[in-house]
């Protein structure tokens, strides 16, 4: 198993210190550094950035929405980046969701499974460097009745295939994730879970496309934070589930809720919701149960945080991706450390 960051959203008071962590990581071995957007940073200039300040580590988006970009750009962006370091890009594309879709982009939350296998073949096919048509239902190139004709990238990526991730929650789209992409991006994973929530769907998807899970990459992402006082450490984490769990897409669709519910927290869900989409975000916070918050983090101990690296590499996890919590550098950074020597203490480095 190997180890990522994320290092979340540009822009939000911590932008040195997060170079400066993307470098840490760097040093200490970690495998790959993602970059999240949404409707403040994007993730391609952040990750630019990042990979010019760094030797060895892969810089990839998590994610790039679909909704912000069409797909010819997307490939653009993936082969200019990839030219630009060396061939350590990782494409990491998603779907968003309807509030950001439809109130930030202007584009019609639809289909989100078809769009995004459009949206998928467009990009490879771009980036092979093939003159570029297509026929679709979201998308046809070149436009017919008009000036448009095929034309092919002029820019050459470092390597013939950019690995593709998609940021996969829903039983249909980690499916359809395992059939076309190269990795899956996952969010508030449960090792406990991890069969049923995500990987049986994803090997569905693979086999569909006569393909094993050798070579796929699943990829969570979860917070870690060092500490005796496991409680204390999940208590910090309470209004992070509850704005997801209740707060994130509408009522009916919040695909992290739903998630929180296939992993047996239905009542809870439900009560987490009511209570934030009603303005209660302290009880919303109150509401999320102990348990959620630690089967989706890593906290405690390095010994403690070992064991359930441990878990995590049984349940199938290949790229393990790290959000290390600390309120200054430091913290941060002794988090990272504490990552590593987890990863040794349980024998998976």
């Amino acid at each position: 198993m190997r180890l990522g960051i994320n290092l979340g959203y540009w822009g939000a008071g911590m932008d040195g210190d997060n170079l400066a962590v993307a470098q840490e990581a760097d040093r200490l071995g970690y495998d790959v550094c993602w970059a999240a957007e949404a409707y403040g940073s994007d993730a391609p200039t952040v990750l630019a950035w990042v990979a010019a300040k760094t030797e060895r580590i892969d810089v990839g988006s998590a994610i790039m929405q679909i909704p912000a970009r069409q797909p010819a750009m997307t490939a653009m962006t993936a082969a200019t980046l990839d030219s630009l370091t060396g061939g350590r890009f990782r494409l990491g594309l998603g779907v968003s969701g309807p509030q950001v879709s439809e109130g930030w982009y202007g584009v019609k939350f639809d289909k989100p499974l078809a769009r995004t296998r459009e949206y998928v073949e467009i990009v490879r096919k771009a980036m092979t460097r093939e003159r570029l048509s297509y026929d679709g239902e979201h998308w046809t190139l070149p436009l017919p009745g008009g000036p448009g004709k095929p034309i092919k990238l002029t820019v050459h990526p470092q390597r013939e295939h950019i690995p593709l991730y998609i940021a996969a929650i829903g039983p249909k789209n980690l499916e359809q994730t395992g059939e076309i992409a190269d990795g899956a991006l996952l969010i508030f994973p449960s090792a406990e879970h991890l069969e049923e929530t995500a990987l049986r769907h994803l090997r569905a998807g693979r086999e569909k496309a006569g393909l094993t899970m050798d070579g796929f990459d699943v990829c969570p992402t979860l917070p870690l934070a060092l500490g005796d006082d496991v409680t204390a450490l999940a208590d910090v984490f309470r209004p992070y589930t509850a704005l997801y769990v209740g707060g994130m897409g509408s009522r009916k669709q919040n695909f992290y809720n739903q998630l929180a519910q296939r992993m047996g927290y239905e009542k809870e869900a439900a009560e987490i919701q009511d209570k934030y989409l009603a303005g209660d975000k302290t009880g919303a916070a109150a509401a999320v149960p102990h348990s959620l918050i630690d089967q989706t983090t890593l906290l405690g101990s390095v010994e403690r945080i070992a064991e359930r690296m441990t878990a995590y590499a049984e349940a199938g996890v290949t790229t393990l991706t790290l959000a290390p919590a600390g309120f200054t550098l430091d913290e941060r950074v002794t988090a990272l450390r504490a990552g590593v020597e987890a990863m040794e203490r349980a024998g998976l480095a």
